[in-house]
């Protein structure tokens, strides 16, 4: 092999080597959500949520399906603050199935039997007792049935992974 090829050879793999991306480990900043609510924008975080949620670069994304009021062996109170709280309690036991933390939540949607606001307070109480500070953007979707005719509550979230 001639002496310019073998250069050319050596350069191409020391630009190739250079070129190529390497892996790196997210610290836990990089992974971190972040809650946007816009001061000209009505301040809903009272109520329990966020107006939005920046997910980080690079962070996996799981969704956990609706969460219902059932307890281990499928029983629903005829109560909504009942179902509410076992519905949180059954997406807690999602989340920390997926090994993610409730600040790694990034959206939630909940379904509310025959919504009215006399339901809100029961809402906002569970979520912040859950979420605290680091409350998910959340849209409520009043709805006439669910699944299930005794259920009156359902609770879907998105969660970053790191």
């Amino acid at each position: 092999m001639s002496r310019g090829i073998k250069r050319l050879l050596i350069g191409g793999l020391i630009i190739m080597s250079m070129a190529v991306p390497t892996a790196t480990t997210a610290n836990e900043n990089d992974l971190k959500l972040t809650i946007v609510n816009p001061k000209n924008l009505y301040d809903p975080s009272p109520n329990g949520y966020s107006t939005a949620v920046i997910v980080p670069r690079g962070g996996r994304v799981a969704y956990i399906s609706g969460q219902g009021g059932q307890d281990n062996t499928g029983a629903l109170s005829p109560d909504f603050a009942v179902q509410v709280e076992q519905a949180y309690a059954n997406l807690r036991a999602a989340i920390d199935a997926l090994g993610a933390r409730p600040d790694q939540v990034a959206k939630l949607t909940v379904f509310v039997v025959d919504h009215d606001m006399s339901k809100l307070e029961v809402l906002t109480k569970n979520v912040k007792q859950m979420f605290g500070e680091a409350l998910p953007a959340q849209t409520l979707v009043p709805v006439p049935k669910l699944a299930i005719d005794p259920m009156l509550f359902e609770v879907e979230a998105v969660v970053v992974l790191e």
